[in-house]
């Protein structure tokens, strides 16, 4: 039986999930809308990795998690390990462009951008205070033009005169795009000018005083979008690479660190397990914490967020 590693990356928009050999090969790879309950989703993700894997010759012996909720559905799973965001990106995207030297990331609802040097992770940034620079934005503006967030590129991609939206904020930039159809702009001038938008947001922003220098990666569900990848080039003058498995990127990352951990013996046959959280505030001291507690099929199997000794929970032998 052959070894095969797993990467979820576990976000507030959408699950990735993916599969790999011991070679880095992907064997299996999903992407799944996450719609506000990560623990129904990563239930759906792994059944499709199930299915798509040949289990007859493969072995999952190791699982990672990133994102959001990346320690929920490590205990979740029994991950033998879990990484943040920025390591997980780095790590996937330097496994496929050994030379990059700048990563843009746009996601459902936050941003990053991380600068490498010489292979090393030497400065980064997040936003996740604002929606204007990410792919919600995006989603929720297509609604309002009657558009699929799909055709966006494309179209955008069709202006010659882009409109300038006033997208600092979300609020701003839907009364700005109304104003601008109300007065007669073309759709596909309305649509490049979001585009437009969503970049000097994201420059302005999470690349404030971030030496950006190629080779340029670009990944997250925005990247798909044709008319961003377009903004970005106009906005750097730099060629921007999107891998086709931009949007695997991070459960990549994080696949590829589950390697070199001690091995486990994950089970796929989850769907009839039943997980449950709990918030439990301790009134211990000041703190007030709110501590979370995790129960596999009604068996408490791990809680943390408490801050001094008084909150503790004690957790019984791992299940």
């Amino acid at each position: 039986m052959k070894k095969a590693y797993m990467g979820v990356d576990i976000g507030s928009i959408s699950t990735k999930g993916i599969i790999i050999d011991e070679n880095s090969n992907i064997l299996a790879s999903e992407y799944i809308w996450t719609e506000g309950d990560p623990i129904g989703a990563v239930k759906k993700l792994i059944g499709i990795l199930k299915g798509q894997l040949n289990r007859r010759k493969y072995k999952v012996v190791g699982v990672g998690t990133t994102g959001s909720a990346r320690k929920l559905i490590g205990v979740m799973l029994g991950a033998n390990i879990v990484k943040n965001e920025i390591t997980a990106h780095a790590i996937g995207t330097l496994s496929l462009y050994p030379d990059v030297k700048t990563i843009f990331e746009i996601g459902g609802q936050d941003s990053k951008i991380i600068i490498i040097d010489n292979g090393v992770v030497v400065d980064y940034a997040m936003n996740t205070l604002c929606a204007a620079g990410t792919g919600s934005f995006l989603s929720s503006q297509s609604k309002r033009l009657g558009l699929e967030v799909e055709e966006f590129g494309e179209i955008a991609l069709k202006s010659k005169n882009p409109t300038n939206i006033a997208a600092r904020c979300t609020v701003f930039a839907e009364s700005d795009l109304v104003h601008k159809a109300q007065i007669g702009y073309k759709k596909e001038d309305i649509v490049a000018g979001l585009c437009k938008a969503v970049v000097n947001n994201y420059l302005n922003n999470v690349g404030k005083g971030k030496k950006i220098k190629p080779p340029i990666v670009f990944q997250g569900g925005v990247s798909k979008n044709v008319g961003v990848i377009k903004a970005f080039e106009d906005a750097t003058g730099e060629k921007i690479i999107v891998d086709p498995n931009s949007h695997l990127m991070g459960a990549l990352g994080v696949a590829l660190l589950s390697q070199k951990e001690k091995e486990i013996d994950f089970d796929f046959d989850i769907e009839d397990v039943t997980f449950e959280t709990k918030g439990i505030e301790c009134k211990g001291c000041a703190n007030n914490c709110e501590r979370i507690c995790v129960y596999k099929d009604g068996v408490l199997i791990d809680a943390w967020g408490n801050k001094c000794d008084k909150g503790a929970i004690k957790v019984p032998a791992k299940v």
